[in-house]
């Protein structure tokens, strides 16, 4: 009988996986959390224009459990947490799958400073409980998570590696461009970094900062030149967050993409929703770190083309 060696060689990685994934329920658990389960086919996903849903029998995969999550918290569910399969349209790469696995998590009568936090502290809490170092050794690094985490300025990110404005690349179209080729590569590089205070522009479901409307409270966390998570402290408006979507919905169509329906409950309950933060962190990317693997398809069972 044949042996399938492609699947056979992927044991200890998926052995490493479960451990990770338990660990990480460990912490949550610890800190409080309920961890809740949220439909993967929904009627209407986020209208975010660089972000492509997968359509299935008149519903959408979801690309996250945010707008679900948010409604439970707007009903009084103070922390909960989430670590589910999401789906996204022609993301493909050696980072990138179509279905990914991603870890959620929200805070009532918090911000994005609070997760920051609590993002040094998971992630303190699962190398440690894995690895039983508080080092991640990935592609010849050595980044040490005791020491100071690093905090860096999507403003003060452009001057320093793209050598222009962040309002130039936005004005220029060059943005996204310039944050992955010249950026993202060089953050993380020594200890874990945080890029925050991104453009209005770019943070659809995101609250503005009061003292600076050209900026929301966004962050997104970074290891060895990997973007492992995104958060923000969430927009509450709910009249607000209907003109984004408006706005995120008439951008897709200048883009050639198709429109999404608007999320009509999601918005009908968003003024009940406390002041809140929430936080996305890719797990398959995390795993790869931890486990040395140089591409996403080494850290799950199976990959779309071996199906």
């Amino acid at each position: 009988m044949n042996v399938n060696w492609s699947l056979a060689r992927k044991a200890a990685r998926l052995a490493a996986r479960a451990e990770i994934v338990h660990h990480t329920r460990e912490f949550f658990r610890t800190e409080g959390y309920l961890e809740i389960d949220t439909p993967l086919l929904i009627p209407a996903p986020a209208p975010e224009s660089h972000i492509d849903a997968i359509p299935a029998g008149g519903l959408y995969l979801h690309t996250s459990p945010e707008i679900c999550m948010k409604r439970l918290l707007a009903a009084d569910y103070g922390k909960i947490f989430q670590i589910c399969h999401c789906w996204r349209s022609g993301e493909r790469g050696s980072r990138h799958l179509p279905e990914f696995t991603m870890l959620e998590w929200y805070r009532a009568h918090s911000d994005y400073l609070d997760l920051m936090t609590e993002c040094v502290n998971l992630l303190r809490h699962i190398v440690t409980a894995y690895g039983g170092t508080s080092t991640i050794s990935y592609n010849g690094l050595s980044i040490d998570l005791q020491g100071e985490w690093q905090k860096i300025s999507v403003r003060e990110a452009f001057l320093i590696h793209a050598g222009i404005t962040m309002e130039q690349a936005l004005e220029e179209g060059v943005f996204d461009e310039l944050m992955t080729e010249k950026i993202e590569p060089r953050l993380g590089i020594r200890t874990p970094t945080f890029i925050y205070d991104y453009p209005a522009e770019r943070g659809a479901l995101a609250r503005l900062r009061q003292d600076d409307a050209t900026v929301a409270e966004r962050f997104e966390l970074y290891i060895a030149g990997m973007e492992l998570a995104n958060a923000f402290s969430e927009l509450t408006d709910a009249e607000e967050q209907r003109q984004r979507f408006r706005e995120e919905s008439s951008s897709r169509v200048k883009r050639g993409q198709s429109p999404y329906p608007l999320p009509g409950p999601f918005l009908e309950e968003l003024d009940r929703m406390p002041p809140s933060a929430g936080i996305a962190l890719g797990m398959d990317r995390l795993i790869m770190l931890l486990t040395g693997a140089h591409t996403i398809d080494e850290v799950v069972a199976f990959t779309p083309e071996e199906l």
